[in-house]
C-alpha cells in the first residue's frame, strides 16, 4: 500500500486558501508578508524528492499545469517529470506531461492499494477535505504561519463526524517564526 501525505502553508487559524497569490481572496499571497527563511524550504525539498505522485484536485493542477513546465532547475525538473494524477469529474485530456485522471475517491483508493511510492496532495483543500472524509490520508505534513487571516478556505471541515487523532512525527522551527509539524495519522 502506498503512503498519501497533504502538505499545506497554514495559517495559525486554520486558512490553506491563496498561500501563493491565487486570485479572488482578499488576503492572497499572505505567506510572503511573512520574512523568508531558506531553510525551511530544505524540508519542501526532501518532501518533494522522496515523492512518486503528486495528487491534485482539478483547479489546484491547472495551476502548477500553467507554472511549472516554463520553469527551471531541481523543484520544476521533479515536478514536470514525476506522475501526476488528477481527481475531476470535468477535466478532459491534460496537457501537462505524466498526468492521469481518475474522476473519483475510489480511483484514488485503488491506485494507494497499488505499489509504487508516497502520493504528496499540494494544495487542493477541497481535495484534502474529501480525502480526509474518506480515510485515505496517511499524514500531514502542515507549515503553519505566524498569521491569522480570519476569513478564507480551512483545511478540516467544520462538519466532521468523527475526531481523528494524530502522532507527531516531526517538528521544525524556523528564524521567521514558521513552524513545520508533521503528523501520521492513528488507524
Amino acid at each position: 500500500m502506498r503512503t498519501l501525505y497533504v502538505t499545506e502553508f497554514i495559517s495559525l487559524d486554520g486558512v490553506v486558501e491563496a498561500p501563493g497569490g491565487e486570485e479572488g481572496y482578499r488576503h492572497t499571497g499572505w505567506t510572503f508578508d511573512i520574512d523568508e527563511d531558506p531553510t525551511m524550504y530544505e524540508f519542501k525539498g526532501e518532501e518533494l524528492f522522496g515523492t512518486e505522485t503528486l495528487l491534485l484536485g482539478r483547479a489546484t493542477y491547472e495551476g502548477f499545469a500553467a507554472a511549472w513546465p516554463e520553469r527551471e532547475g531541481d523543484f520544476a525538473d521533479k515536478f514536470n517529470t514525476m506522475d501526476k494524477v488528477v481527481v475531476s469529474t470535468s477535466l478532459q485530456d491534460p496537457a501537462w506531461s505524466g498526468t492521469t485522471v481518475v474522476r473519483d475517491l475510489d480511483g484514488v483508493g485503488a491506485l494507494k492499494e497499488g505499489d509504487g511510492g508516497p502520493f504528496q496532495v499540494a494544495g487542493s483543500p477541497t481535495l484534502a477535505q474529501s480525502l480526509h472524509r474518506a480515510g485515505l490520508v496517511d499524514r500531514w505534513n502542515l507549515m503553519v504561519f505566524p498569521v491569522v487571516l480570519g476569513s478564507g478556505k480551512r483545511l478540516f471541515p467544520t462538519d466532521a463526524e468523527d475526531k481523528q487523532k494524530l502522532t507527531l512525527r516531526e517538528s521544525r522551527s524556523y528564524t521567521n517564526g514558521v513552524q513545520l509539524n508533521v503528523f501520521d495519522v492513528v488507524r
